[in-house]
């Protein structure tokens, strides 16, 4: 047995069949020109005999004096593959529907403490030809940006590359000695906010105070900040990047401002259908780089968690973006204009209050610290594949919290914006609409500001 980690301990402490507490990822591949119908099952096959377990992928909770325990990790030397690989199809006629309904199911399921914890999915049968792999491992072993990456290492851009590559034989690069992921990193910084001292941070926090900026506990109250159920609804849907790089020219702002503008008028479109559009306007968290541009190359982190009003009351797209992208800018200044540690320490009480949902009664009486979290993520810039296959589509499926029954990360691949969503299925009905309300809220940016 091996002891846990504190941060280890706090994923798993804090699962429930409520809370399932694993990431995920949606993968939509092309096969090979010339790929007969067995080519999905041949590959499932060659998974099947990669053996070669990564740590990992081998560790699952220790048992305790009889009981699973959330102190230590044992690992397994004769890991049962054929139980994490599996292997089905769609029915027909095979809608890409019928695929996201499916990985709704296995994405709201716990995963099994006394195995390994992490799941592969090889799904066949879409009417287009297309096949998916779905992947889910629990935040205790990665976080959802070091699965993407992860995932990413067994793709090649060579689509003459007919090896096939897991994670689980994808060995690891060295950890360094900050965190890698962003939701590493914010971790980190919560921790640090005790550490940094009480002067440290007020002085950061009447910097903002100073400027008027958006602070946690400003966002009205919505029908995402309630507590969630357990079952869950995914969705997913790529969008052509030279879109959104068109409105940032023509707009003069950030790709990442037209994403949040966009984000934010499928929202006010999703909450008037519900009759639940808030008067004040949504509040987002989302996770930026604050590095300037002569660190571009230098070692370690810099990523801020900021505060982003999402303009939700304004009914004009182009003010709507213009409010968002005010936001964002005023923000990252203060930030970059603050010593580092001031820098850390507001990152970290920005999202400090994540942590008070598990207070019971907190979610349901107290103001929400923000509505929304939305996150994206760097991805890769060219055509990846896996022994021949395109990588059409990769959509990252994230975790709903109480107080935050909607997620929306976004990863750039090749050309596209590919957006996944999560949400809770009690709490978020009818969550496929958000995709119609993004596409249409894209084309109405397009003519408001001529891009």
């Amino acid at each position: 047995m091996r002891l846990m980690s504190p941060t280890d301990s706090m994923f798993l402490l804090a699962e429930s069949r409520e809370h399932p507490m694993h990431v995920g990822g949606l993968m939509l591949f092309e096969p090979p020109a010339g790929a007969g119908p067995e080519f999905v099952g041949e590959m499932y096959h060659s998974l099947l005999g990669l053996s070669d377990f990564q740590p990992a992928f081998r560790k699952h909770p220790a048992t305790i004096f009889g009981a699973i325990s959330g102190l230590g990790w044992a690992y397994d030397d004769d890991v049962d593959v054929e139980y994490h690989v599996r292997h089905s199809a769609l029915p027909a006629p095979g809608r890409v529907r019928d695929l996201l309904e499916l990985t709704s199911l296995l994405h709201g399921s716990l995963l099994d403490r006394h195995r390994p914890l992490w799941e592969a999915h090889l799904v066949e049968g879409l009417a287009d030809g297309r096949f998916a792999v779905y992947v889910k491992i629990h935040h205790s072993l990665v976080d959802g940006v070091s699965l993407l990456r992860l995932l990413r290492r067994t793709l090649s851009t060579d689509p003459a590359d007919t090896d096939v590559r897991a994670p689980w034989t994808v060995a690891h690069a060295p950890r360094p000695r900050q965190p890698t992921s962003r939701l590493n990193e914010l971790v980190g910084l919560a921790k640090g906010v005790a550490a940094l001292g009480p002067s440290t941070f007020g002085l950061a926090r009447a910097a903002l105070v100073e400027q008027q900026l958006t602070l946690p506990f400003a966002a009205p109250r919505t029908m995402f900040n309630v507590n969630i159920g357990g079952a869950r609804r995914c969705a997913a849907q790529s969008w052509p990047v030279a879109r959104f790089q068109a409105i940032k020219r023509a707009a003069g702002a950030t790709v990442n401002d037209v994403l949040l503008a966009v984000c934010s008028g499928a929202l006010r479109a999703y909450l008037e259908e519900q009759n639940a559009l808030p008067d004040q306007p949504l509040v987002a968290m989302v996770p930026v780089s604050l590095r300037t541009e002569a660190e571009a190359d230098s070692g370690g982190n810099m990523v801020g968690t900021l505060l982003c009003n999402l303009a939700t009351d304004v009914v004009d797209p182009a003010k709507r973006l213009e409010t968002v992208a005010e936001s964002m800018r005023r923000n990252k200044k203060v930030f970059s204009e603050l010593p580092r540690a001031q820098a850390l320490a507001l990152s970290a009480a920005n999202m400090a209050p994540l942590a008070l949902a598990a207070i019971p009664g907190f979610v349901s009486t107290a103001p929400p610290p923000f509505n929304i979290v939305i996150s994206n993520v760097p991805g890769p810039t060219e055509p990846m594949y896996w022994a021949g296959a395109r990588l059409d589509g990769n959509y990252p499926l994230s975790i709903a919290l109480d107080g935050l029954a909607l997620n929306i990360t976004v990863v750039s691949n090749a050309g596209n914006l590919d957006i996944g969503l999560v949400g809770c299925r009690r709490s978020v009905p009818h969550l496929q609409r958000l995709l119609g309300h993004l596409d249409t809220a894209l084309e109405e940016l397009e003519r408001a500001v001529g891009g």
